[in-house]
């Protein structure tokens, strides 16, 4: 059946030629067939295996010697110590005034902290258990993300490896702060998405297939988006680590809007855009519904007793608390006040940096020091430097640009996908920045990390193969091969750079000199 053919309506079943049928099934286009074609649900055995072993070794990383160093690094004197409250009170506390603690962030990161610490006890294996597991997850999720989208056990592999040799996302799986939870919820958001736009696709498909003929009539199929409601319950748990997740709601909804669309186009529905913009507009709704009721279960612990901050508020102040809608009124002031304290936050801090650094790790954080190790050195140093693998974050900004250029040269969704996510995780902090010199860490861009990666992925695909990808059978192009010596060196190089800054990575003690030669931006990375 070739493109031109029409789409015509096939009889099926043991009746003779000619005869009629109870069933009729349409023949879709092959172009339309192809424009909604998707990853078919199906056992992968080469992907899954890449997909084991770099989780395993990812995990091995993350994972070993985790205890280590002994005591609190950085804001561990925060977050472990309210984890291990909540399991007592069920709210953060303040020990010195035996009542309940003012905190400005939500609880969930803290009690999947608590989780650990209730398997392993108030110690250090406790607390960064889970954040080591959190980081180990991420790139799982992101290689069977990759996979998705490219349909390429290579370039899947590719982003499981970069993800694994990164120093950032090392330091922050290896420590007991909120951001790796907050990059596991928003990147597993972000897979219920490219999960549900596949299955729109194919219902798509499989209605057409059915006999449905968009030119008859206005209507169109009903598609209930499960992985779409998925996602809004994921969203709303990344926001109950931190609200900095809400930066990316406008641009995830607007790629679900544009897949919608686009879907309907490719199924030539007339006026795609309007056809469905209703039904597109009512599920975001519901997914924003479940994601505020997801949002709010991470509160459980506030609302059950009544000891939380600002629980009794209203009637603390003389004003009417109903049951349910007091509570949730005083979650309210509790938002507004947490809310008032982040946008005054300038208070200057050494490790601070602005968003227009972070790429170029102008100003990386240090979590841990120690110059009193022994090494066998005259002088010695032990340190936990939050520093991205260099050579890979370096090539984070010239492979946003090139993603733009193969993103409108290709008219690719993906490019589009992965560029949105990049712009989520920085743009806002760039407003912030600007208008009200907020006090920011580098570590504010770890939501960002997968979509960067997945941008470096993306070239490095673009440059292995032609634009139409590679046909089945045929040989390999002077240019592909160029292309894949190209994208294997560069990882080989990534991974030579990784095992060079493994010790500042953690905590390594070692020559002062040694660790000095590492510090390549000099008083910038001190």
């Amino acid at each position: 059946m070739t493109t031109a053919t029409a789409e015509t309506d096939l009889t099926t079943g043991d009746s003779p030629a000619g005869a009629e049928s109870s069933r009729s099934v349409r023949v879709v286009p092959d172009l339309v067939r192809r424009r909604l074609s998707t990853l078919d649900n199906r056992l992968e055995p080469w992907s899954w295996l890449v997909t084991a072993v770099i989780t395993l070794a990812a995990g091995i990383l993350r994972l070993a010697g985790v205890d280590k160093p002994k005591g609190y690094i950085f804001d561990e004197v925060y977050y472990p110590t309210d984890a291990w409250d909540m399991l007592q009170h069920g709210v953060e506390w303040d020990e010195k005034t035996n009542g309940p603690a003012y905190v400005v962030h939500p609880p969930l990161g803290k009690w999947l902290i608590a989780l650990g610490e209730q398997i392993f006890g108030n110690r250090e294996l406790g607390w960064r258990f889970t954040a080591a597991i959190a980081g180990t997850l991420m790139i799982f999720i992101l290689i069977r993300v990759a996979y998705r989208m490219f349909h390429s056990t290579v370039l899947a592999g590719m982003a499981g490896l970069l993800m694994t040799l990164d120093g950032f996302q090392l330091v922050l799986s290896r420590t007991a702060l909120l951001d790796i939870f907050l990059g596991l919820f928003v990147l597993l958001t972000f897979a219920c998405m490219v999960l549900d736009r596949d299955h729109y696709r194919r219902r798509w498909r499989d209605e057409l297939a059915k006999g449905f003929d968009p030119a008859a009539t206005h209507r169109i199929p009903k598609i209930v988006p499960w992985w779409l409601l998925a996602s809004g319950a994921f969203f709303g748990l990344a926001c109950g680590v931190k609200w900095s997740a809400l930066f990316f709601a406008p641009f995830f909804a607007a790629l679900v809007i544009a897949w919608r669309w686009q879907a309907r186009r490719s199924a030539r529905v007339r006026g795609p855009f309007v056809a469905g913009i209703l039904g597109d507009f009512g599920y975001l709704v519901l997914s924003f519904v479940l994601s505020i009721i997801f949002y709010l279960a991470t509160w459980t612990g506030w609302f059950v007793t009544d000891t939380g901050y600002f629980r009794h508020y209203r009637e603390a102040n003389g004003l009417s608390e109903p049951p349910i809608l007091g509570a949730l009124l005083n979650l309210m002031h509790y938002h507004s006040e947490a809310y008032n304290f982040h946008s005054g936050l300038t208070e200057k801090h050494v490790y601070q940096s602005w968003p227009w650094q972070w790429l170029l790790l102008g100003r990386p954080v240090a979590f841990y020091w120690n110059g009193n190790g022994n090494c066998g050195a005259t002088s010695c140093a032990a340190e936990i430097l939050l520093l991205g693998t260099p050579l890979l974050w370096w090539s984070f900004l010239p492979a946003l640009f090139a993603l733009v250029w193969f993103g409108i040269a290709r008219r690719d969704w993906r490019a589009y996908a992965i560029f949105a996510g990049s712009m989520a995780g920085l743009l806002p902090w760039f407003y912030f920045a600007v208008k009200d010199g907020r006090t920011m860490f580098s570590f504010y861009v770890m939501p960002g990390l997968p979509f960067l990666i997945l941008a470096v992925v993306y070239v490095l695909g673009a440059i292995m193969t032609p634009p139409g990808g590679m046909t089945v059978g045929a040989a390999r192009t002077d240019r592909q091969l160029i292309g894949t010596v190209v994208a294997a060196t560069y990882i080989v190089l990534v991974a030579l750079c990784f095992a060079y800054f493994y010790p500042v990575f953690v905590g390594k003690t070692m020559p002062y000199d040694d660790w000095s030669i590492r510090m390549w931006l000099g008083s910038r990375w001190i």
